[in-house]
């Protein structure tokens, strides 16, 4: 992240002022927190898929089934759920093809309750952004 007297200059203001307006920001629950960016390439995860999975709803506990079991993946790296025929989310990374044919044989397809799942092979990051247009 950038330094409060960065944030301060890009906003035209003093320091003092950014940082109170910081603090009320937080105070409001409008920053929830910071977080580190990971570069998953240079730790040697080459591959990024993501998975589309639809669930057997027909089971009561298929969604906290499915959840708890996927947390338990370490190379699951986000879960995201929704409503609509794809029910479930999950960013997947890998070193290689082999190493991710391995985790989707022997960890993903084992997860419980999965009734159709599509993977999407990520090519490139176009734009990650969580600035709002102002």
């Amino acid at each position: 992240g950038r330094s409060v007297a960065a944030l301060a200059e890009a906003a035209n203001t003093t320091s003092a002022v950014c940082a109170r307006r910081l603090a009320r920001m937080k105070q409001n629950g409008v920053i929830l927190g910071q977080e580190a960016v990971i570069d998953w390439r240079v730790l040697g995860y080459e591959v990024e898929v993501s998975l589309r999975v639809s669930l057997d709803k027909t089971q009561t506990r298929a969604f906290d089934d499915f959840i708890a079991a996927a947390r338990l993946v370490p190379e699951v790296i986000e879960i995201q759920t929704f409503l609509g025929r794809v029910d479930v989310r999950l960013s997947v990374i890998a070193r290689d093809m082999a190493h991710y044919q391995h985790l989707y044989r022997t960890r993903v397809l084992t997860l419980p309750h999965i009734s159709d799942i599509e993977a999407l092979m990520q090519v490139a990051l176009i734009k990650s952004q969580e600035m709002l247009p102002i």
